[in-house]
């Protein structure tokens, strides 16, 4: 949650009145990720987020806030949206569009042990069941026509071999994306970025899921590989360690028990998700925006990540088979 829109104390204090808050005494900006401005503020009626959208539009982020609404009057651990007195979640601050939620407790888990991907992958499971009727739907706009888009922007970086490696990935993607059984997968709402630093803990309490600002309609798979990806490894290899693996994956199918087409696709969706994370990286690393605090991720990371996945093994899914 980088810095690229500077609010100030003054430009608040008009604003903050179209909500029933009280007045703001403090506004700190946070400094992690990389596609909003993000500060924390603090009002008369408690601690709150506040976030200056820089890509997504008025009409874009309904799905987005409505979508948070929905999950936390399901019992969902979720920040909860808060509508100014006209009833609007979104509202224009420095000409872009704006929104406050709820400050969630506790703190991001960094160093997480199996009870944690335990936790983690039970919350997802209740997420993608309680989102599975929300009226909305908008596409996930990280996937296929995104990847199409991007590709040719990052390629001219990228010696041979990465070349090779990036272009053979998204047409096994593409081909996989095409067949009778991908489309036959469950799908619905995802998150698409639960990544560590967007889940928090008070000790082995799971607190709750924020930034959901890349969330869409894809498969339930795919948003669980993304999730495995980033909590089960270890950081510097992106080897997966089993034993978190497999506690995220048994607490999800506790909860939704997956499915045995989702059990043939597990290892390409994990291929999906680092793939997805290592395009958006390669594109912010050579071509990125100015910011007053942004550093970007590295992109070899997920590159790592990437052809480990495509090698091998991994962890099984469990599944019913019906």
């Amino acid at each position: 949650m980088a810095v690229f829109t500077s609010v100030t104390l003054d430009d608040l204090q008009e604003w903050i009145k179209q909500f029933s808050l009280g007045q703001v005494s403090a506004v700190r900006g946070i400094s992690s990720g990389i596609e909003n401005s993000n500060f924390f503020i603090t009002t008369e009626s408690g601690e709150y987020v506040l976030t200056i959208f820089e890509n997504l539009s008025f009409e874009q982020l309904p799905f987005y806030l409505k979508l948070m609404k929905h999950l936390a009057s399901r019992g969902v651990l979720v920040p909860d949206p808060v509508c100014n007195q006209q009833g609007e979640l979104v509202t224009a601050l420095h000409g872009k569009p704006a929104a406050i939620v709820s400050k969630l407790e506790g703190s991001s888990q960094m160093s997480p042990l199996p009870v944690h991907c335990a936790e983690v992958g039970a919350m997802l499971a209740k997420m993608h069941l309680a989102a599975a009727d929300f009226s909305i739907r908008q596409k996930n706009l990280r996937a296929a026509e995104w990847r199409h888009a991007t590709v040719p922007d990052v390629l001219p970086f990228l010696d041979a071999e990465k070349q090779h490696l990036l272009k053979a990935e998204v047409h096994f993607q593409d081909a996989l994306e095409a067949s009778p059984l991908y489309r036959g997968l469950p799908n619905g709402p995802v998150h698409a970025d639960l990544f560590r630093n967007n889940v928090m803990f008070d000790g082995e309490r799971l607190t709750g899921f924020f930034d959901f600002y890349f969330a869409g309609c894809d498969t339930w798979i795919f948003d669980v590989a993304v999730t495995v990806n980033d909590w089960c490894i270890d950081i510097e290899s992106g080897a997966l360690d089993d034993a978190r693996t497999l506690a995220l994956l048994n607490a999800y199918h506790s909860v939704r028990p997956f499915t045995e087409p989702e059990a043939l696709v597990w290892q390409a969706m994990l291929r999906a998700g680092a793939l997805r994370f290592w395009l958006s990286r390669l594109y912010d690393f050579y071509m990125p925006r100015e910011a007053e605090m942004l550093t970007p991720h590295d992109p070899g990371h997920f590159e790592r990540i990437l052809r480990l996945r495509e090698t091998g093994p991994v962890p099984p899914l469990p599944y019913f088979s019906a």
